[in-house]
């Protein structure tokens, strides 16, 4: 009997490319820039040129609340901001764990849902961000905060199979409770960074959000609320 080739590897879902490789894009224009490849003498300003044009700002979200003026330049960075990074190394890192997370999550939901989780975490965290820190001017930068969406699903995945296994649900939080803890101790060398005031609530929205956007999700929530 001739045996089934399996690949070692399983493939990432298109959906985790689809969000991976704009950002690789820029990084390679970005940094070709950097390096001179590109560009000529002014592509040097090109990552900073992005950053003022991607970032989120806190500063031009709480003018335009007062202005009660939602111009199209200044919401749009609600969803471009995870896209351009500040280094190569900062890129990577989104990646990798992006790839990952994107993978495991794409795994159990389908790719409309990763894509809602990525989106709407990373634009709930950033709100949340500058609610609760209404004197902050730092913007929000890179792919992390989003991320924090993703884990949030991956810990809805892993409190659901345990609670179907009738074993400890708080098991399905080590992952953002290793992160917070890992976060704490490196907080002396790097100090404390406020974007966790943003990734918090993007975790919170991801598990959340995930009760809907779960196969047959939406179905079970309609059904408990009919029942009250």
């Amino acid at each position: 009997m001739q045996e089934e080739k399996v690949s070692p590897l399983n493939p990432v879902p298109w959906v985790a490319w689809l969000l991976v490789l704009p950002m690789i894009a820029l990084e390679v224009v970005l940094s070709a820039g950097e390096a001179g490849i590109a560009g000529g003498p002014t592509a040097i300003g090109w990552r900073s040129a992005a950053v003022q044009e991607m970032a989120y700002s806190p500063v031009f979200m709480r003018a335009m609340v007062e202005a009660h003026q939602y111009p199209l330049n200044g919401m749009w960075r609600l969803v471009s901001y995870p896209f351009v990074h500040l280094s190569v190394s900062h890129l990577l890192f989104v990646a990798v764990f992006l790839l990952a997370l994107g993978k495991f999550v794409g795994e159990a939901f389908r790719w409309w849902a990763v894509l809602a989780i990525f989106v709407i975490s990373g634009i709930a965290g950033a709100l949340v961000y500058t609610a609760v820190l209404p004197t902050i001017q730092t913007p929000l930068i890179g792919g992390w905060v989003p991320i924090y969406g993703l884990i949030g699903g991956v810990s809805f995945i892993l409190w659901h199979r345990l609670r179907n296994d009738g074993a400890k649900r708080w098991r399905a939080f080590t992952m953002i409770g290793s992160l917070l803890l890992f976060r704490i101790l490196v907080s002396p060398i790097f100090g404390w960074g406020w974007d966790v005031v943003a990734e918090i609530p993007a975790f919170v929205t991801g598990f959340l959000l995930s009760y809907l956007v779960s196969p047959g999700g939406a179905r079970e929530v309609y059904a408990r609320l009919r029942q009250r």
